[in-house]
């Protein structure tokens, strides 16, 4: 038998052997999932837009064209509330479009619907409030060209038009964007590429708008190209919603074509699990298998995500889709946005129950945009200098001291009709601090603890032993591990150790592990 003869009866065990094996399937990628029907899964599509060829629903150019945006339409889709009605009849409302695919998600009878509340105005947009301002972040100010934003050393933002597919209520540029009379150009476009290709210092774009991915491609890629043309930019970044409002948006052609400009990073901005739907699955699948790395922005929003377990649930989708949570924002001091804004307090509490309690990838910085134009501020202790019942005073990077006027009124969370707190995740320590000082363990004991499980042995396993669970480093324990955390005196049969002074400490014997070898293993 001649080596090509080998080859063939390889080839044919080959053959054999993998059509008798069963192909795998991962059931964990959303972006594979499949429908009842056998194909891709899809979402729901309002009664209204049922008889829609498939080939037209999934058009982005066709969803585009059919947006929805008077009240005689959305009624049509929607039972509308006397409120809503007034929001939508305000003659001077901030600008409504919603594609179809996404009013489609909205549950018609639902007025505190998630979705809805985000895109559907209210008459109370109209209410002003204490330290409204109509450009809360000064982008203005920071403008040395129409469109671009200098406020950060070494980077800009590049405003490249006002259009987006759909509008959110809460939009921190609402005194332009969706303004077709204030929207930008290509002679804009290149004023601002002549301002970075002379200012060296320059080495990150952020792409925005309005939104970007709503341009004409051949226009959108022109401007990916003039940024790459200029030396020293180095990282260009494209901040979008255009995946959550029209995933269709996201085919091979934009995908093929955004990896020509890598390093090429990607924005979106998702506030609610609801929101990240089988299209959206597969339009993120897209981006990351053309080599983007995809984060998260997501605005904290009275009535739609102020709740720690609403915010768990879209963190793990998020990170599920290959998706990491970057920033959680405070809501801006913006026109139109006094009903959406929480306390201060509300996003702490939320970090709170998020970090320690998942994995720290999927844990946003959670930030203040200063306003006045002083840039992102983390809310945390080296900036955040007091929070009083009314305002809260930080600094930013530079040291300049800036205020957020907590609002007035808020409506809390109705955690009892909600159903995310009401199927919240069994885990200890989930109520936080407060948690901790009523008594709750902040440690999870494994399943069986108190059993012995020998498997024919005559001992129990090491790990059985209680002493191993004492959660030492969580304030002063001492002890064995019961069911709330205090602090045991030393009874009278305990033995003490040595009392050493500061310093006085021996150095361990040779070959036992030090403490920050401890330090390390942990």
């Amino acid at each position: 038998m001649d080596a090509k003869e080998i080859q063939t009866a390889v080839a044919h065990q080959a053959a054999a052997r993998a059509a008798t094996e069963t192909p795998f399937v991962n059931l964990a990628d959303p972006a594979t999932r499949l429908g009842a029907d056998g194909r891709p899964a899809q979402s729901r599509r309002a009664p209204i837009f049922e008889d829609v060829p498939d080939t037209q629903w999934n058009d982005w150019r066709w969803q585009l064209s059919h947006r929805v945006n008077d009240l005689t339409e959305i009624e049509k889709i929607l039972n509308l509330t006397d409120e809503e009605r007034a929001g939508l009849s305000a003659p001077d409302k901030f600008r409504v479009d919603i594609t179809p695919y996404f009013i489609s998600l909205i549950d018609p009878d639902d007025p505190d619907d998630p979705i809805r509340r985000q895109v559907i105005p209210l008459g109370r947009e109209q209410q002003a409030f204490t330290a409204m301002m109509e450009d809360s972040l000064a982008e203005d100010r920071h403008s040395p060209v129409p469109g671009l934003v200098h406020r950060y050393p070494d980077r800009v933002l590049m405003l490249v038009t006002t259009q987006c597919a759909s509008y959110c209520r809460y939009c921190t540029r609402s005194r332009i964007v969706g303004d077709p009379t204030q929207n930008f150009n290509r002679k804009d476009h290149e004023a601002q590429l002549e301002y970075l290709r002379r200012t060296p210092q320059v080495r990150d774009v952020l792409i925005s708008g309005g939104d970007g991915l709503t341009l004409a491609p051949k226009l959108f890629e022109s401007i990916l190209r003039g940024l790459r043309e200029i030396p020293h930019i180095e990282i260009i970044r494209i901040g979008s919603r255009v995946p959550v409002f029209l995933p269709q948006r996201i085919d091979d052609e934009l995908a093929e074509m955004l990896g020509k400009y890598h390093p090429l990073w990607i924005n979106l901005h998702f506030n609610h699990p609801n929101e990240i739907t089988p299209e959206v699955s597969r339009a993120v699948d897209k981006l990351t298998r053309a080599g983007l790395p995809v984060g998260n922005q997501s605005v904290l929003l009275a009535g739609v995500n102020d709740c720690v377990h609403i915010q768990r649930s879209l963190v793990h989708k998020l990170v599920a889709n290959r998706i990491r949570p970057y920033y959680l924002y405070q809501c801006d001091l913006v026109e139109g946005s006094g009903h959406f804004r929480t306390p201060v307090g509300k996003g702490l509490e939320i970090m709170e129950g998020l970090r320690g309690h998942t994995s720290g990838y999927a844990v946003p910085t959670y930030v203040i945009d200063a306003p006045g134009g002083g840039g992102k501020i983390p809310v945390m202790p080296n900036y955040l200098i007091s929070y009083s019942d009314h305002k809260v005073v930080l600094r930013n990077y530079e040291g300049y001291i800036t205020t957020y006027e907590e609002p007035e009124t808020y409506r809390k969370h109705d955690s009892a009709a909600c159903q995310y707190c009401q199927h919240e995740r069994p885990e200890p320590g989930q109520s936080g601090v407060l948690g901790l000082l009523e008594g709750e363990r902040m440690w999870i004991e494994p399943k069986g603890f108190e059993e012995v499980h020998t498997r024919g042995n005559t001992e129990a396993h090491r790990l059985q032993d209680p002493a191993k669970w004492v959660p030492f480093g969580v304030g002063a324990i001492q002890g064995k591990a019961g069911p709330a955390l205090r602090v045991l005196e030393p009874g009278p049969g305990d033995a003490a150790g040595p009392d050493y002074g500061p310093g006085e400490e021996p150095r361990p014997r040779e070959g036992e592990p030090t403490a920050a070898a401890h330090g390390e293993l942990l």
